[in-house]
């Protein structure tokens, strides 16, 4: 039988998001806070990519990466937060069957593909500090072009998957979402269907992607601190370390969140804690991306500098 409405296996027409908590008292100062977090993400972001773009010594394969990294996370801000900010003003938050699978391939596609672009930016990391002779033939534009391109159709094949099942499932009579989105485990449990399937493609698509870029990441990683033994001077080491240093506390900080909000035990308890993890890698993780890439940072504050000059000039 056709699915392509709602209707055709489902009596929802609309699930009601809980929000990130029920307490009256911290509706306001959440309010505050996220706004604030909103503001941070969009503006840093479309700075950083405002930078790249008008800043002729930015355009490297390292800064073309940032570029990609910053695109996803400013659109990814537009995903969950919007609601998740209407939920601590509004008595009922609601959001329709197909606003909400709109939100969930939207939301799978961007994490996903901020997974490949950070795996991405590991082999450019490595390329540079191991092959440093070879790196503009190895990391050339087409390459780069291709590793984005590839990066983008994971992430929307990821999303296609998740968001196609969930499609199958069939929601009859709690429509209330214990979370501020509409995420794969929230919806599962309000599924009156048989959610096992749907379970085991998303282990399986979540732990390919998981499995896949720890490896590439860690094997490059590997491969850097070997080399950076062997180096003599004390400077090659500084240089090694500062290149790399931006990326594993992005690494480290999206991927420590995002393992902490899924790999856990379904339990009533955790479902507070996942909350509470996912506003790390959702909220935190895209307005911290471009302060980490850009504090640190020579090129980006020279850019800043001469930015600042040409508008001063005009």
């Amino acid at each position: 039988r056709p699915l392509n409405t709602q209707e055709s296996n489902s009596s929802v027409t609309e699930f009601i998001l809980m929000g990130l908590t029920v307490q009256p008292e911290l509706q306001l100062p959440l309010f505050a806070l996220f706004l604030l977090n909103y503001t941070a993400t969009v503006l840093g972001n479309l700075s950083l990519v405002n930078l790249i773009c008008l800043n002729s010594h930015l355009h490297t394969p390292m800064y073309f990466f940032i570029f990609n990294l910053s695109c996803i996370d400013f659109c990814y801000s537009f995903v969950c937060t919007p609601k998740m900010l209407m939920s601590f003003v509004l008595e009922k938050n609601t959001i329709s069957f197909t606003g909400c699978m709109t939100q969930l391939f939207f939301f799978c596609f961007f994490v996903n593909s901020e997974c490949y672009v950070l795996t991405a930016m590991a082999y450019d990391r490595y390329v540079a500090i191991c092959q440093p002779l070879q790196y503009t033939t190895v990391m050339s534009p087409k390459i780069c072009g291709l590793l984005m391109f590839g990066s983008y159709l994971m992430g929307f094949a990821g999303a296609m998957v998740h968001t196609g099942f969930m499609i199958r499932l069939s929601f009859c009579d709690s429509n209330i979402i214990n979370h501020y989105m509409c995420d794969i485990f929230p919806l599962l449990q309000l599924s009156c269907s048989s959610t096992y399937v749907n379970e085991l493609v998303s282990s399986a698509v979540v732990g390919t992607i998981i499995i896949l870029s720890s490896l590439i990441i860690l094997v490059s990683y590997a491969m850097i601190l070997f080399n950076i033994i062997h180096m003599s001077s004390g400077k090659g080491w500084s240089k090694a370390l500062g290149t790399c240093g931006s990326h594993i506390v992005t690494v480290s900080l999206f991927y420590g969140s995002g393992l902490l909000a899924y790999v856990k035990p379904s339990s009533a308890e955790t479902v507070g804690q996942g909350k509470f993890f996912s506003v790390f890698y959702t909220l935190v993780v895209p307005m911290l991306n471009p302060l980490i890439y850009s504090l640190r940072n020579k090129d980006v504050k020279l850019a800043v500098k001469k930015t600042m000059k040409r508008i001063t000039a005009e």
